[in-house]
C-alpha cells in the first residue's frame, strides 16, 4: 500500500517563485498533474520522462501543495507506484492523489474502499472524490460515495473547496469520451447535492487528456493535461485519438479569496 497522502511540509501562504527566479506576490498554488500512466507503452515510451518533465516544472514553481487526478499508473503494479512517488518526492510540497480506472485502490488503502479524503490547505479546503468502478473505464457515485461527499461537505460550510475527481462530471459531446465518463443519474444527483453547497468553488478533474473548462451545477469544472500523452479533439471520433500536443498542468492559485487557474504546457 502507498500514501495518497504526503504531507512534506504544512501548507501555507508562500512567496512565488517563477521559472526564471524571480519573487512575486505572496500567494496560495495548488500544482495539479493528471494521468502519467506510469509504465504505458500504447502510446510508445515516455511515461516516465513525461511525469519527471512535469514534475522540475512544478518544482520551478514552489507549490504549497500537489494535486494527481488518477490514472496515476497504467497496470497498477507496485513498481509502477514506486516510481511514481520516487518522481513526486522531487517536489517539496505535500502531494495528495486519488486513484483513475487505470488504478487499483488496494494500492491506496489494504481494504479496497473508496480512496476519499478532505484537507484543510488553508486557503481552500480540498475534498477527494473516488469515481473509479474496479475493473471499468467509466465512472460511478454511488449512494454512499454521495453520502460521504455530503456530510464532508456540510462539515465546513464557510470554506473555499474544491472537489476533485478522475472523471469529469461534464457532457463533453464526444460520444467516445461520454461513453466513459460519469452515469448520467450519477452526474445529476451530483449536481442536485452541490445545489446544497455553495462554498464549492470549483471540480477537478483528469480521464480526458487535455484541458478542458465547463459549467457543471453552477460550478466551473476543469481537466488536466495527462503527462504522458493528448487525445486529439475530434467530436465524430469513433475510438480514442491521440495528438503530439505537449503535456501540461494546471496551477490553482488563490488571489483576493478568488480562485484562478492557470495551464501551463511541458515540452
Amino acid at each position: 500500500m502507498y500514501s495518497y497522502r504526503s504531507e512534506a511540509r504544512a501548507p501555507a501562504l508562500t512567496p512565488s517563485i517563477g521559472p526564471s527566479g524571480e519573487t512575486t506576490s505572496a500567494m496560495f498554488l495548488l500544482a495539479q498533474l493528471s494521468d502519467p500512466h506510469i509504465g504505458a507503452t500504447w502510446a510508445g515510451e515516455g511515461s516516465v520522462e513525461g511525469l519527471a518533465a512535469a514534475v522540475e516544472a512544478v518544482a520551478a514553481f514552489r507549490p504549497d501543495a500537489v494535486l494527481v487526478t488518477g490514472d496515476l499508473a497504467d497496470h497498477a503494479s507496485d513498481e509502477e507506484y514506486r516510481r511514481l512517488h520516487e518522481l513526486l518526492a522531487r517536489i517539496d510540497a505535500p502531494s495528495y492523489l486519488l486513484p483513475g480506472n487505470h488504478d487499483d485502490r488496494q494500492a491506496f488503502n489494504d481494504r479496497g474502499e473508496p480512496v476519499q479524503y478532505s484537507v484543510d490547505l488553508g486557503p481552500l479546503r480540498l475534498v477527494v472524490l473516488d469515481t473509479t468502478i474496479p475493473g471499468e473505464d467509466g465512472g460511478a457515485l454511488d449512494t454512499d460515495r454521495l453520502a460521504w461527499l455530503d456530510s464532508e461537505l456540510a462539515s465546513a460550510p464557510g470554506q473555499p473547496t474544491l472537489v476533485a475527481m478522475h472523471h469529469p462530471p461534464l457532457v463533453l459531446g464526444i460520444p467516445v469520451w461520454d461513453a466513459i465518463g460519469l452515469r448520467p443519474a450519477d452526474r445529476q444527483a451530483l449536481a442536485e447535492l452541490l445545489e446544497h453547497h455553495p462554498q464549492v468553488r470549483r471540480l477537478l478533474a483528469g480521464h480526458v487528456h487535455r484541458t478542458i473548462t465547463g459549467e457543471f451545477a453552477g460550478r466551473d469544472v476543469m481537466t488536466c493535461p495527462s503527462t504522458y500523452v493528448q487525445a486529439r479533439l475530434n467530436f465524430a471520433a469513433r475510438e480514442i485519438e491521440l495528438t503530439d500536443e505537449p503535456g501540461g498542468f494546471l496551477l490553482h492559485s488563490v488571489v483576493d479569496g478568488k480562485v484562478i487557474s492557470h495551464v501551463q504546457p511541458v515540452r
